[in-house]
């Protein structure tokens, strides 16, 4: 038997309660890739998270390994990452991303769909 799903949520689109989660937990894996401009990640950001403008996303994907970590200054996860996570202001940068990296074989790849607007709201900032 197959279990009913939020008809609202794909799987592709985290929410706010399963990226805190993620974020809370000793999580060497997690990589939380705000896709927003330089300007607006400036004004505050989710912490832990690499800034990777959204135009930038399959080419930073691209990197050897050890350009990635150069670039970045995090590891570059595997393909079958569980936990690579894309994040923008509202949510619609954030799944473009999500779907070019899903086109490079980052099948796991999710969207917090909520981004830095909800965000900063329930955090307070």
């Amino acid at each position: 038997m197959k279990l009913a799903v939020n008809h609202l949520s794909t799987d592709k689109d985290i929410s706010y309660s399963d990226l805190k989660a993620l974020l809370t937990k000793s999580n060497k894996g997690l990589l939380v890739v705000d896709v927003r401009t330089k300007e607006e990640v400036d004004r505050g950001h989710i912490p832990g998270s690499i800034h990777i403008p959204v135009d930038t996303v399959e080419s930073a994907l691209a990197l050897d390994p050890a350009e990635f970590q150069a670039k970045y200054g995090v590891p570059k996860p595997p393909l079958d990452t569980p936990e690579l996570v894309f994040h923008c202001q509202m949510g619609r940068r954030g799944g473009v991303a999500t779907d070019k990296a899903r086109g490079l074989g980052f099948q796991k790849a999710v969207n917090y769909a909520g981004g830095y607007q909800e965000w900063s709201e329930k955090e307070g900032r």
